[in-house]
């Protein structure tokens, strides 16, 4: 039993250094993992950066912008008219509560002619608590004068901030519309643009296959006139290729005769030229 349990000691402390290893070996894995995920997340963002900058459009941008502030504006509008609203209708009880307290002043005044004074002192008790909501509506009325103020205020400086981007967009998008007919003009005239490389690409391939065909033409004419390739149209036929040939080979004699003639009689006028210059010294 004692021997036993050093052994469980030993046997725990290998399962510990396992668990250890594997937790640091598991803890490298997700390291790398995160770092495949960083760098999959940069190339995605940087690949969507590019695809929506070559799709945005700014005035599209600058109008949806515009759009964005107007919304402001009439929310700060819609604000302002609520508060007004509001006010007028608190201003409208306020009238009402009035009217109900001088009716119990009245009323107060002529029970105490009549000689009730239970009855004066009712009314005077509903007359102060009347007074209270008057005072708490003045309240809630003052309160409501401040908000419309500011709303007012915000309502300004909002409309002029959207004024000027109103004529600031409108400026931009002209530029931009200027600046973009004069880009594809400059493109249809250097021929930059795709349209017209494809027709110049066009063109150029054109060009190619008709000296590609007048080259294979010339070919094969020498090669029909040199025998080599037969004339299925009902052309020349052996014979006449043949005699051809003959023709051919006869003027190259014949030219070639005519040469040596004309050799022959400049030597001879020059045999004649010296003999002559011979007989004059001996004389």
């Amino acid at each position: 039993m004692p021997d036993e349990v050093p052994e469980r000691i030993c046997q725990e402390k290998k399962h510990s250094a396992s668990d250890l290893f594997g937790l640091r070996s598991l803890k490298n894995q997700r390291g790398k993992y995160m770092g495949l995920f960083k760098r999959m997340e940069t190339v995605f963002k940087s690949k969507m950066n590019t695809v929506l900058n070559r799709m945005e459009d700014p005035r599209e941008t600058l109008d949806y912008s515009y759009e964005r502030q107007l919304e402001l504006l009439q929310n700060v509008k819609r604000g302002v008219a609520e508060v007004t609203s509001s006010k007028k209708r608190l201003e409208l009880q306020r009238v009402k509560l009035v009217q109900n307290t001088d009716k119990l002043e009245k009323q107060a005044k002529d029970a105490v002619t009549a000689g009730r004074e239970d009855l004066a002192r009712l009314a005077l008790e509903r007359k102060a608590a009347l007074a209270q909501q008057v005072e708490g509506i003045d309240r809630e009325v003052a309160e409501l004068e401040k908000q419309q103020e500011k709303l007012i205020a915000s309502e300004k400086r909002l409309s002029t901030k959207v004024e000027i981007f109103r004529t600031r967009k409108e400026s931009i998008k002209a530029q931009y519309s200027a600046a973009e007919a004069q880009v594809k003009v400059n493109e249809s005239v250097t021929g930059i643009s795709e349209e017209m490389a494809d027709v110049g690409l066009a063109l150029e391939r054109a060009e190619n296959k008709t000296e590609e065909m007048k080259a294979r033409a010339e070919a094969i004419d020498e090669l029909m006139e040199a025998g080599t390739l037969e004339d299925l149209t009902g052309g020349k036929d052996d014979i006449d290729r043949e005699l051809a040939k003959i023709s051919a080979q006869s003027n190259v004699e014949s030219e070639l005769a005519r040469l040596k003639a004309e050799a022959g009689k400049g030597s001879e006028k020059a045999k004649t030229g010296e003999e002559g210059t011979e007989e004059r010294k001996e004389v």
